[in-house]
């Protein structure tokens, strides 16, 4: 498993990425809409740090791009997608929100990979693989009815489903006072599912919690609902937020990056964040040189 310096990359890296992916967004270099992770990056990290990426399969939605770089590391193919270039991880046919590689799925529509990822486990139980599906969701997918049938079907017929609740208090503008009554963890524990609750974004927390919801679904073959408190700093999207700035500055203290950053040593975290910049460069300058998808090929 990861040492702090890793975790830290990999975040650094995400938050980098999403920064570039709306400056490339202004300029109109980006084919299509886009929602980015910034804020949210140690629940990625902290939690596919966990995963076996030839083995378990990972659901994301239209806030997919932490995830899947966490869990794949494939950049290039990553933005090569959102620029609508051929050598995108779908071909530059998916975009933002719907990529496919490997054991990693991603979905804009509210709530629908939730019965999807049950469904792959209930197949990956059948066949006997030790899989373990993962699938992330925010507070706006609970009000979805399928989520709760998803719930009830993998409790019932012992399913091993890592549910992950990335409660960031808002669902697209609205926030979660308004529209989501009761405890979440209490909705997955009605369904007799064990659950945790996390209060935090240090990333080592988070990596701790997550690696005993990982261990207890392999070891029990049952579901896990983890529920982590987050937040974004960006908007739901490019520009649709109409929070009080001062609720998002307050909340920049809890900044996973300034968390975890001042436990590196000087010297060691400038390297890191330079070679990721370095990297991204790269990356960019590949993207954009990279032929464009030809529209017969869809």
């Amino acid at each position: 498993m990861a040492a702090l310096p890793d975790l830290y990359e990999r975040m650094f890296f995400i938050r980098r990425f999403e920064e570039t992916l709306l400056d490339l967004f202004a300029q109109g270099k980006l084919v299509g809409t886009t929602h980015t992770y910034i804020g949210q990056e140690a629940n990625a990290v902290g939690i596919l740090d966990h995963l076996e990426p030839e083995r378990d399969v990972v659901f994301s939605n239209h806030r997919c791009h932490g995830h899947y770089l966490a869990f794949t590391d494939d950049a290039f193919g990553l933005l090569s997608e959102v620029m609508g270039k051929a050598t995108g991880v779908c071909g530059g046919k998916g975009g933002s929100q719907h990529l496919c590689r490997g054991n990693f799925y991603s979905n804009g529509v509210l709530g629908s990979i939730v019965p999807v990822a049950t469904g792959i486990a209930l197949a990956e139980k059948v066949k006997g693989t030790g899989a373990l599906s993962t699938v992330f969701l925010g507070d706006g997918t609970l009000g979805q009815g399928v989520t709760y049938e998803s719930l009830n079907i993998s409790s019932l017929w012992s399913l091993p489903v890592l549910f992950v609740v990335e409660n960031n208090h808002y669902a697209q503008s609205t926030p979660v006072e308004l529209e989501l009554a009761g405890s979440i963890a209490a909705r997955a524990a009605a369904f007799g599912i064990e659950t945790a609750e996390l209060d935090t974004t240090d990333v080592e927390e988070v990596h701790d919690a997550a690696g005993r919801a990982v261990a207890r679904v392999r070891e029990t073959g049952r579901p896990f609902f983890l529920v982590l408190d987050t937040y974004r700093f960006s908007p739901h999207s490019k520009g649709d937020d109409n929070r009080d700035p001062a609720e998002i500055e307050e909340r920049r203290g809890r900044d996973p990056l300034a968390v975890a950053g001042p436990r590196l040593d000087a010297s060691e975290r400038e390297a890191v964040e330079q070679a990721c910049e370095r990297r991204l460069a790269e990356v960019v300058e590949a993207a954009e040189a990279a032929p464009a998808a030809a529209p017969e090929a869809a």
